[in-house]
């Protein structure tokens, strides 16, 4: 009887293992569930961001002046307003005064020339001196002289049209509809658009380590389908005093500055350095008192892999090692594994 309950026994005991294979001791261990990724390299930068304003370039800014008195008759372009080359500015009345002055060096000078004439004639004569002659010849020169400047100066006309002498933005107007002015006032600002000056504000710690050649790619805040790379014209050497900021001076050519407007904010991403190293997304380093590490799986099993590490761009970090391209890092699923557990790899 006790030798048929022992068989029994056994019998079931098989069953059980047959039917529930989980439940033996060799295949109880625990497997975690990762996610891995190959070890690829990749072309990291150390960055610096910044942010600024378009500007006009300065070496592409003209002022625009009034050739005399007179008063503004009639204002035809706005603040910020393209014009092309040609294009009517304004229209200046000319003063009465000027009118008059041109009137007078016009009288001096047929006076002048009369008397050149008269003093020439009594010289024939020999009524008159050689230096007599001289001197009205002289006359006549200093008046010719300062007839020709006033008629430069437009004073023979009643009304003048200012006009663009270059296409370009009006950044900033001097003067307004109705105003009286004088000769050589400023009337208005004229930007040129061939080249944008895109100034970079940077910590002064962090403008020690930028210089001229750099990368830069500028981006606009407000049409994120708009970059443009160019380079570090300048890096000034002093604080800017609105800002406390360093300015990094970048300059756009007009082929790639057509989306860009005069005030528009910038940001601007310096690449310091760049280098080709071995990197991982940030989520498979892990840090504790031994330093920083990360898991690769190798047949079935995590192994774990003191590392260091350096640049760090966007969501990669470089990493050294004792690995290799190829290696399957883990990225999801790390924190709760030990060297050497059981992994199954499961697709994102």
């Amino acid at each position: 009887m006790n030798r048929f309950i022992h068989h029994s026994s056994l019998f079931l005991l098989s069953a059980l293992l047959a039917v529930y294979p989980a439940a033996s001791p060799a295949l109880a261990e625990p497997r975690a569930r990762v996610q891995t990724r190959p070890l690829e390299e990749h072309t990291l930068k150390k960055t610096v961001v910044a942010y600024g304003q378009v500007q006009a370039d300065p070496d592409n800014i003209s002022s625009i002046s009034l050739p005399r008195a007179g008063t503004i008759n009639r204002l035809l372009v706005r603040l910020g307003q393209r014009v092309a080359e040609n294009q009517e500015l304004l229209e200046l009345d000319t003063s009465p005064r000027a009118s008059m002055d041109y009137r007078q060096a016009k009288a001096a000078v047929d006076y002048a020339r009369s008397k050149v004439q008269q003093t020439q004639s009594l010289f024939d004569e020999q009524l008159a001196t050689r230096n007599q002659v001289a001197a009205a010849k002289r006359d006549l020169s200093d008046a010719e002289a300062k007839l020709t400047a006033l008629l430069k100066l437009g004073n023979e006309k009643n009304m003048t049209i200012i006009r663009a002498p270059f296409a370009g933005i009006v950044i900033e107007l001097k003067v307004s509809q109705g105003q009286r002015v004088q000769p050589d006032t400023d009337a208005l600002l004229l930007a040129g658009e061939d080249t944008l000056l895109v100034p970079l504000g940077v910590e002064p710690e962090d403008a020690r380590r930028v210089a001229p050649g750099m990368k830069v790619v500028l981006e606009s805040l407000f049409e994120h389908h708009w970059r443009v790379e160019v380079k570090v014209t300048a890096v000034l050497a002093m604080v800017n005093p609105s800002t406390r900021l360093v300015d990094v001076l970048t300059r756009v050519p007009a082929a790639k500055s057509a989306p860009m407007v005069l005030g528009a904010r910038i940001k601007g991403t310096i690449s310091l350095r760049e280098e080709k190293v071995l990197a991982v997304p940030r989520s498979a380093v892990l840090k504790d008192a031994q330093g920083a590490y990360l898991f690769i799986v190798k047949g079935g099993r995590a192994h774990r892999v003191a590392v260091t590490t350096g640049l760090e761009d966007e969501d990669l970090v470089a990493v050294e090692g004792p690995l290799k391209a190829g290696d399957e890092v883990v990225i999801e699923g790390n924190y709760e594994l030990k060297d050497g557990m059981a992994v199954q790899e499961v697709r994102p």
